[in-house]
């Protein structure tokens, strides 16, 4: 099947538009960078200006601290070159967004990382008409298949409960800009004080100053009282569990929120007593139903199961093809090779 001129590359650099002169997600530092969000897989620094929508660019000044940037709103489009770019919802975190490309009539669209599950925070993942979409495909094996948010909801503030009746903090994993704020309009605050790390704490500073609402919120400190945190529940990051800045708490109960949870392997090997299936990622019937949303017949996959996708997407009629990047998905714990759930 011959194509027109493609509107996105693959170099060393990143995902480049020669028709714009800018990269997409770029992971080495370039002049012009589109961000789809900002974590730091996908938001890095070093580039000369950024483009990307109101939260993702105040998360990025957050993080990366005084960077040339500029916003635009979902839906805006601007000319760039002989390119026209417009941000769309991709439901994946606060700001997240898929790019959609216009060059010469062809349209692509990079979905950068997405969800079709409505989270209460992030806007609604939109589906963009396009020839091209390159998608993300992170839990892309039959196996994985989100449980109702209602019933996860349910399961954290049981154990919870549980934990604050017994005289345990509870310790909850989960990424600073994302999943800790979805899992934070979840709990059920009567059952005692929700605490966050630092780190936490400080992208909720970001996000309520950007206009979400969370609920309140105490920050740990070293002046945090064994008082304060009776009965509680602490958000932090991944990287926090099993340290000794957990050694503050006392009598603990440790839980991890990740898609990975869904792997019975990945459970097993994680510091914590109880893992729970949240992720920011779609799913496989997310995968297959955004895809086929887009209309587009031409699909590029990218970090993730992306051999057993791409072969999928064959057997189904599409122009599949892989496209080697550097982003990392939901990195933390996950297989090399398919695992079974």
């Amino acid at each position: 099947m011959a194509h027109p001129p493609p509107c996105l590359i693959s170099t060393e650099h990143g995902l480049y538009c020669p028709a714009g002169d800018f990269y997409v997600d770029p992971w080495r530092p370039v002049p012009r960078a589109l961000i789809t969000h900002a974590h730091s897989d996908h938001a890095r620094s070093g580039h000369g200006h950024y483009l990307s929508t109101r939260l993702t660019d105040a998360m990025m000044h957050h993080r990366l601290g005084n960077i040339s940037s500029e916003v635009l709103a979902y839906g805006e489009s601007r000319q760039i070159g002989d390119a026209r770019v417009s941000f769309h919802p991709a439901g994946h975190v606060p700001g997240s967004a898929q790019i959609r490309i216009e060059v010469g009539g062809e349209v692509w669209v990079v979905s950068g990382d997405y969800k079709l599950e409505r989270d209460g925070l992030s806007t609604p993942f939109t589906p963009v008409r396009c020839h091209c979409f390159i998608t993300e495909c992170t839990f892309g094996l039959p196996a994985f298949h989100w449980p109702d948010a209602t019933s996860i909801r349910h399961d954290i503030n049981g154990w919870w409960a549980e934990n604050a009746a017994a005289g345990r903090i509870s310790v909850l994993g989960a990424y600073s800009l994302g999943k800790a704020q979805r899992l934070l309009a979840a709990l059920d605050p009567s059952i005692g004080p929700i605490l966050c790390h630092g780190a936490v704490e400080a992208t909720n500073a970001v996000l309520r100053r950007e206009g979400l609402t969370l609920p309140a919120t105490l920050p740990v400190t070293p002046d945090t009282t064994p008082q304060a945190m009776a009965g509680g529940l602490v958000l932090a990051p991944p990287a926090a569990l099993g340290t000794q800045w957990m050694a503050r708490f006392g009598a603990t109960a440790t839980g991890f929120a990740s898609g990975w949870m869904a792997v019975r392997g990945i459970r097993r090997r994680r510091a914590a007593d109880r893992g729970f299936v949240v992720s920011d990622h779609a799913d496989w019937a997310g995968l297959n139903t955004a895809i086929k949303e887009t209309g587009a017949e031409r699909i590029l996959v990218t970090h993730g199961y992306t051999t057993v996708f791409r072969r999928w997407l064959d057997d189904q009629g599409y122009d599949a093809q892989i496209v080697q990047t550097e982003f990392t998905g939901e990195p933390d714990d996950a297989p090399d090779q398919p695992a079974t759930p």
